[in-house]
């Protein structure tokens, strides 16, 4: 059985690389959507008893591994040094320095990565984390899965 928790954030960032619009300093109400696959749990009496994970868990998790440093906060490539100098200015700036350039397609690995280990098989019933998908627009978005 697989489910999937949707949950969204604010964040800004840029391609310094990129040849067209992304180049400039910018932001996207991002979707994040984790899908987990298990077995779903029997165990008689448990809060859990017929779900994989309970929803609201998912969320939680999600949230202190991953949305919470995210949300509104600005993604910049360790390399993008003018950036980087600038954002240090900023007293009390929310700043994620990134090994890469923030893309649709590394932000989404970069979550799963985050996130693989921070849904435990509680309940023996084979938890595990299957994709992560990223939206940057509601028209364009990233599919980390596992291998």
């Amino acid at each position: 059985m697989q489910i999937t928790r949707k949950l969204e954030f604010d964040a800004g960032h840029r391609i310094s690389t990129h040849n067209s619009q992304c180049r400039h300093l910018h932001g996207h109400r991002y979707v994040l959507e984790i899908t987990l696959s298990g077995n779903i749990i029997a165990d008689e009496g448990v809060p859990e008893q017929g779900m994989v994970m309970d929803f609201s868990k998912v969320k939680r998790i999600a949230k202190s591994v991953l949305v919470d440093q995210w949300d509104h906060a600005f993604l910049v490539y360790a390399q993008d040094t003018v950036v980087v100098e600038f954002l240090k200015t900023i007293k009390d700036h929310k700043t994620v320095i990134l090994d890469v350039q923030p893309t649709a397609e590394n932000l989404a690995t970069i979550a799963f990565d985050m996130l693989d280990q921070a849904y435990q098989d509680s309940y023996g019933n084979h938890l595990r984390l299957e994709q992560v998908r990223l939206y940057e627009t509601p028209n364009c978005w990233a599919d980390a899965r596992r291998k």
